[in-house]
């Protein structure tokens, strides 16, 4: 995609405008946090933009010195004209990135939640083996993970649990795993060695802030009772867990991890308030384009996006026709490969529909 030349000097040109602006030294306090805040997001845009429009101009010159007389600068010309045209092509891509519309939520922590889907025990178990993958991965990215609830499988693993990531771009980089999560292998409860098929389901939803969300007391309703299940001295013995309802969705989010009714209470709001702000998101998009939809998935929790593939030893991502050969690496968290392509892939779908 190439970007025109007025747009690329308008860039340049707002940019040493902000610039100016924060020179002056007259700016208010909020105004001044305003300004700084749009020239830190111009400014790669505006270098990006240069770069380009530096290229372009020494192609012109290399062009022209093509068309000399002189054999040996004609071939020297031509040589670096060839070397421009790779550098040019590369910066007119980056330009256009760094100008599509950005995911307002990319840059949020992300609430990740897995849930044991068919297969039982073995799916327990599956689901257990994605939350350790994810827990190497988020350690990898130097990012830090609050269990917010989970239920125990009798066998092993979780029938489902619940995490908040924080951390640098969290949203971004986990964004497409939401989806069925396919696992074929052999279960440690099979004794005449069959291959079984089991699944789990993720879903990355962006956590909300207090202010993207208004929910009124009158709008909730908070039922407390005793937990249930396995827990520890105290987490069984008081009314400590809370339900909340939000009547006007309909939306239930139950929290009994803790001992202290005020932070499972905590605890179920911050659930709640993202769900919903996803729910909101969701329908924007569906307003603006009909219908989410790309080669990368919807991100729908019902459609099933990869296999892991453990006799053979390879991960399938279904959505990039993508196969590594590499699954025990993958399981311990390296998962930059899948991730990277998803992310490049979602990137060329979206230039493809400027260029459109």
């Amino acid at each position: 995609m190439k970007i025109p030349a007025d747009r690329i000097a308008a860039i340049e040109a707002r940019r040493d405008e902000l610039q100016a602006q924060m020179a002056t030294g007259d700016l208010s306090g909020d105004k001044f946090v305003a300004v700084s805040k749009e020239y830190a997001e111009i400014e790669p845009v505006a270098l990006a933009a240069g770069e380009v429009r530096r290229l372009r101009s020494e192609a012109e010159s290399l062009a022209l010195m093509a068309q000399e007389p002189d054999e040996e600068m004609r071939a020297l010309a031509a040589e670096e004209l060839r070397a421009n045209e790779t550098a040019l092509a590369a910066a007119e891509r980056g330009l256009a990135l760094s100008l599509l519309p950005r995911d307002a939520a990319d840059a949020r922590p992300a609430m990740l939640e897995i849930r044991a889907g068919v297969g039982g025990d073995e799916a327990a178990l599956f689901a257990g083996d994605l939350l350790r993958m994810y827990q190497r991965y988020a350690d990898r990215m130097g990012w830090k993970i609050e269990l917010i609830s989970a239920s125990d499988s009798e066998f092993g693993g979780y029938k489902e649990v619940v995490l908040s990531v924080t951390g640098t771009g969290v949203f971004a980089k986990l964004k497409f795993e939401s989806g069925v999560h396919r696992v074929q292998r052999v279960p440690a409860t099979e004794a005449g060695g069959r291959i079984h098929t089991s699944a789990a389901t993720v879903a990355v939803l962006p956590e909300a802030e207090d202010a993207d969300i208004k929910i009124d007391d009158k709008d909730l309703r908070i039922d407390i009772f005793r937990a249930s299940g396995p827990g520890g001295q105290g987490v069984n013995t008081t009314d400590s867990a809370v339900r909340i309802t939000h009547l006007p969705t309909g939306t239930i989010v139950i929290q009994q991890d803790e001992r202290s009714q005020i932070k499972n209470k905590a605890k179920a709001m911050k659930v709640l308030r993202t769900r919903l702000y996803e729910r909101e998101r969701d329908r924007l998009a569906s307003e603006r384009s009909g219908a989410r939809a790309s080669m990368v998935g919807s991100g729908d929790r019902s459609e099933r996006i990869r296999t892991y593939n453990f006799p053979q030893g390879r991960v399938t991502d279904h959505r990039i026709n993508l196969t590594l050969h590499r699954l025990p690496e993958v399981m311990e968290g390296e998962l930059d490969e899948l991730i990277g392509a998803l992310i490049a892939q979602d990137e060329a779908d979206r230039l493809a529909q400027l260029d459109g």
